[in-house]
């Protein structure tokens, strides 16, 4: 099984993923561009496609560890939704998203060494882009997820069992 190694921009935390991608996306979500504006606005190194979208390498939650630096790590709510997303706290690199009872993590762009990440497969929730002319068709489009997405994901499940393990966190913050 492969490993990548994945880390922050500053190298304080530093993750290791086995194994093949459940699927590689770009969401476009409203969700997912309003905490990209936060997170620009804190600094965060480039996480985001040219189009707007944001990038994520969605892999099974027992197959990400993270071998270095957790007490770096901040999860980040919009309002009281069920999606945390994690940030580092040293560089404030997006890391990965988490869904609430989901079995996988959602690996942003920015932790990937420069070249290494796996190729977007699919756009989603392309339906909350206020101009869908920014998306060239090179990519599979979703206005929404797609039957193949929700397969993946429901294998991807029932390979770990029906688990879905929590990520623990130090420190939790609620925007808005």
């Amino acid at each position: 099984m492969k490993t990548a190694r994945l880390a922050c921009t500053c190298g304080k935390v530093r993750l290791e993923v086995r194994g093949a991608p459940i699927i590689t996306t770009e969401c476009h979500c409203n969700s997912c561009r309003a905490a990209g504006d936060h997170f620009e606005a804190l600094g965060a190194p480039d996480f985001r496609s040219p189009n707007g979208g944001t990038p994520f390498v969605m892999m099974r939650k027992d197959r990400v560890d993270v071998v270095a630096g957790s007490e770096h790590l901040k999860a980040i709510r919009l309002g009281t939704g069920s999606t945390r997303r994690f940030i580092t706290t040293c560089c404030n690199t997006p890391v990965f998203l988490e869904f609430k009872g989901g079995h996988w993590l959602s690996l942003y762009k920015s932790v990937w060494p420069v070249g290494t990440m796996p190729a977007v497969e699919l756009r989603t929730m392309t339906s909350d882009l206020p101009d869908p002319g920014v998306l060239d068709g090179t990519v599979q489009i979703g206005k929404r997820q797609t039957w193949g997405f929700f397969a993946k994901l429901l294998g991807a499940w029932i390979a770990m069992g029906f688990r879905s393990p929590r990520v623990e966190v130090q420190e939790e913050v609620i925007l808005r």
